[in-house]
């Protein structure tokens, strides 16, 4: 079981760009944009505090506006997305990003500043949830080189704009440096517009169709290779029945747990890790943003190796634990040893992140249709960031009780350890559908 997938690897692939190079273009662009509407704009709130007030308060939701938009629009998509279709919901996402994108440049005070915040992260937690589903039924036979491409766009997306909005902003103003992300959002509409108009004329006297589950992986894979021939297998859109199923598995559960201590880690480093090496590492504020930048980067690396790994060699649980055992060590070497060698143990923290192509990758072999994906992709990311959610406020709090970083260090290594038995039960080979008929009969 799960031989299938990495099957497809290495045989039976149609070429990348076959009748898919529209949905290829896509998924790169809008996965870059998923990244760099969040990591655009903290860089440069100094410079937006010249032109008018910007709270604390205001800093702070702010910062807890993308996990939340992510928990809601996660369980909102599905809906939207059965209703309207992958595409259509798609277009739409992005839609709300670059519009959002474009509007956050425009910002005259704080309170518009902020409703332009959440109409970006409105469209990137839609767009967090398709995007799996969406590479699952264009590239069904190259699942493990796109969700390779996928990750490693968001990679490059999230320490990218750190490096150039402060510089941008610098020479053009701030409003140039946020409104420049929005035009990427919009050009990542120009290819998913013209697949619905080419998908709607190829439609005209076509009946629905629908990809009936194969009785083996095996089976379903080389079909899904198959259909590949003449184009993305056909899918429906996500059923509530299917959604509410999720909440009795255990498969599904320990995705969303693994998914949510990758958000828990990725949402408080970017909220106070340059705080916590400014105070424990003694270190200056321009290179506690460089070591930021050094986390950012690490995850580079995660996104090229991981997918491979997992759908090739079906490593799950390898990749898992080391990525738990690399957050230990950055986080002990950050409580009893920060000033020796602080740059080593960030490189270690920030391989924990390693959790977020892991749970990508899953969302798509884990699940046997696009169907199933979507719905296991609202289901995971929607309590994934819901808990995300809670740490950054929680670990700013502990920090102003206790007026130290070590309870909250120790927090974010209970974090870790305690997902442990949620990676275990996710390296299980089978899918969602699979544990569903183990417990309950014909899914």
């Amino acid at each position: 079981m799960g031989g299938g997938v990495a099957d497809l690897v290495t045989s039976g692939a149609q070429p990348l760009w076959r009748g898919r190079a529209l949905a290829l273009i896509g998924i790169v662009l809008v996965a870059f944009s998923l990244r760099s509407a969040v990591a655009s704009l903290s860089p440069v709130l100094d410079h937006v505090a010249d032109d008018f007030a910007v709270s604390s308060v205001v800093v702070g939701l702010i910062g807890a506006a993308p996990p939340v938009c992510f928990a809601v629009f996660g369980l909102l998509t599905p809906l939207f997305e059965r209703r309207f279709g992958l595409e259509r919901v798609a277009v739409v996402a992005i839609a709300l990003i670059a519009t959002g994108l474009l509007l956050r440049s425009l910002a005259i005070d704080s309170t518009s500043l902020l409703a332009a915040t959440a109409v970006v992260f409105a469209g990137v937690g839609s767009g967090n949830v398709l995007l799996p589903p969406l590479v699952k039924k264009y590239f069904p036979d190259r699942l493990g080189l796109m969700m390779t491409v996928y990750s490693t766009t968001m990679a490059v997306s999230t320490f990218v704009p750190p490096l150039v909005a402060v510089p941008l902003a610098d020479s053009a103003g701030w409003r140039v440096s946020l409104g420049l992300w929005g035009v990427f959002a919009a050009i990542a509409l120009v290819p998913w517009v013209a697949m619905l108009v080419t998908s709607r004329a190829d439609a005209v006297g076509a009946a629905p169709a629908r990809v009936a589950p194969a009785s083996t992986e095996a089976e379903r894979d080389g079909h899904d290779a198959a259909s590949m021939a003449t184009g993305p297998i056909a899918t429906t859109p996500a059923n509530p029945r299917v959604f509410g199923r999720l909440w009795r598995l255990p498969m599904a559960w320990s995705i969303a747990l693994v998914f949510a201590a990758s958000s828990t880690l990725a949402y408080v480093s970017f909220a106070w890790l340059p705080s916590i090496m400014i105070d424990v590492g003694g270190v200056t504020p321009a290179n506690a943003g460089l070591l930021l930048s050094l986390f950012g980067l690490m995850g580079l690396p995660c996104s090229l190796l991981v997918p491979i790994l997992i759908v090739r060699f079906q490593a799950t649980r390898p990749v898992f634990f080391i990525s738990i055992a690399s957050g230990l060590i950055g986080l002990l070497g950050f409580i009893f040893l920060p000033t020796v060698g602080l740059p080593i143990w960030v490189v270690f923290f920030g391989l924990a992140p390693g959790l977020f192509p892991l749970a990508l990758v899953l969302l798509s072999i884990r699940s046997r249709t696009p169907e199933s994906a979507v719905a296991l992709s609202g289901f995971v990311q929607s309590i994934g960031y819901a808990v995300a959610a809670v740490f950054p406020l929680l670990i700013g709090l502990l920090h102003d009780a206790t007026d130290s970083w070590l309870i909250p260090l120790w927090v974010l290594v209970g974090v870790l350890v305690a997902v442990i038995p949620a990676g275990w039960v996710a390296g299980r080979r089978r899918t969602i559908e699979e544990d569903w008929e183990r417990r309950h009969g014909r899914w």
